[in-house]
């Protein structure tokens, strides 16, 4: 089980006290075998509280990281004498179990997210397409189409999920019909920019040409986001709710373009970028970026995916009643699924719209069935 804020802090609290009490952090951490690029990249200054939570904060990045640590911590001579060495070295366990559950299995087939309370239906091809996607770093803009109510949003959930296990964090903006490039920069900025570095840097009332100005503040926010201690995926949401004439197009297009030029310098710490609800009709990304981007569909789910995610959820996790010797029979959990199945497809034909997408209406019901099934 991953360890909750207070035990971070407590991890942050055990750092400052026995690892960075030095006026050499750097050699401290060294000395405690942590990788030379990955201290030379952290933040370190005189004042030790700041190197705690500097080398907490880049270590929660990855599960790897936090494993060693906490690995690190539960070696200190100072701390290994004290009572806390008893928490340290229970957390160290939950670690190491959390990192063999998931060298285990494939995060991209997981259809419960969030600690179980999420459900994720179908999106096969999305899983494998982000699969390839991963793994091929000349690809780093994905585009996800599709019918409006459809999933596209719903992506975003997944990628989620994703990054926390492949060491990346998706930050989000979703775009409206009354979206511009400035709102779309500052909200970029809350995201990418550091402590102390001010306003982004799109100000058209100084330009009379005002596409100079947004290729100026589509490579700050590529120079930022390459820059930020975790590797991060910008995603811009709703790209069909655009006005055609949005100067967010113009924008879009900088920004892609500036991060082949950051990811052609800096490889897989350039930054990725997400265009969700982006059409092939709409106004496409410059020629040149033709070999680097990947597509992606989204589609409803039916009742062919409400049957195969059941029939995951209820094997890998079975209700109790089914729990005995010998493990829960096929037949049984087949009989759980079509029942779960019906009283989902049921739930969303009689509570209506209510303004909800189907995809949404249908993971809440999905989510509510689980839970209910999950305490028989």
């Amino acid at each position: 089980m991953p360890l909750t804020e207070t035990e971070w802090d407590l991890v942050t609290t055990w750092a400052q006290e026995y690892l960075l009490d030095t006026t050499d952090p750097h050699s401290q951490l060294a000395q405690y075998g942590f990788a030379p690029e990955f201290v030379s990249a952290l933040p370190l200054t005189h004042v030790s509280s700041e190197n705690a939570r500097a080398l907490v904060h880049a270590s929660r990045t990855g599960i790897e990281r936090q494993l060693r640590l906490v690995e690190a911590l539960t070696s200190v001579d100072r701390l290994a004498v004290l009572p806390d060495i008893v928490k340290a070295r229970d957390l160290l366990e939950r670690l190491r179990e959390d990192f063999r559950a998931h060298a285990a299995r494939d995060n991209f087939r997981a259809c419960v997210l969030k600690n179980g309370t999420e459900a994720f239906i179908g999106r096969e091809d999305l899983r494998e397409t982000l699969r390839r996607f991963l793994a091929d770093p000349e690809k780093f803009i994905l585009l996800v189409d599709g019918e409006p109510g459809s999933g596209r949003s719903y992506t975003y959930n997944f990628l989620r999920h994703i990054g926390q296990h492949s060491g990346f964090r998706p930050v989000r903006v979703t775009l409206s019909r009354t979206s511009t490039a400035a709102k779309v920069v500052r909200r970029l900025a809350d995201f990418v920019a550091g402590p102390g570095e001010g306003a982004s840097p799109l100000n058209p009332t100084d330009l009379n040409d005002l596409l100079p100005s947004i290729d100026e503040a589509a490579h700050w926010v590529a120079g930022r986001a390459t820059a930020a201690e975790e590797h991060l995926w910008l995603v811009l949401d709703e790209c069909d709710k655009l006005d055609p004439s949005s100067d967010v197009w113009d924008f879009i297009g900088q920004l892609a373009t500036a991060l082949y030029e950051h990811a052609a310098a800096r490889g897989d710490q350039a930054p990725r970028l997400v265009l969700l609800g982006y059409g092939r009709a709409m106004r496409q990304l410059p020629y040149d970026l033709r070999g680097n981007l990947c597509w992606d569909t989204a589609r409803p789910a039916g009742p062919g995916e409400l049957h195969s995610f059941f029939h995951q959820v209820f094997h890998e996790s079975p209700p109790e009643l089914l729990r005995g010797v010998g493990g829960p029979r096929d037949a049984s959990i087949d009989e759980l699924v079509e029942v779960a199945v019906d009283e989902v497809l049921r739930a969303i034909e009689t509570e209506g719209a209510g303004g909800e997408s189907y995809m949404r209406r249908l993971c809440t019901a999905a989510e509510g069935a689980v839970r209910v099934y999950r305490s028989l």
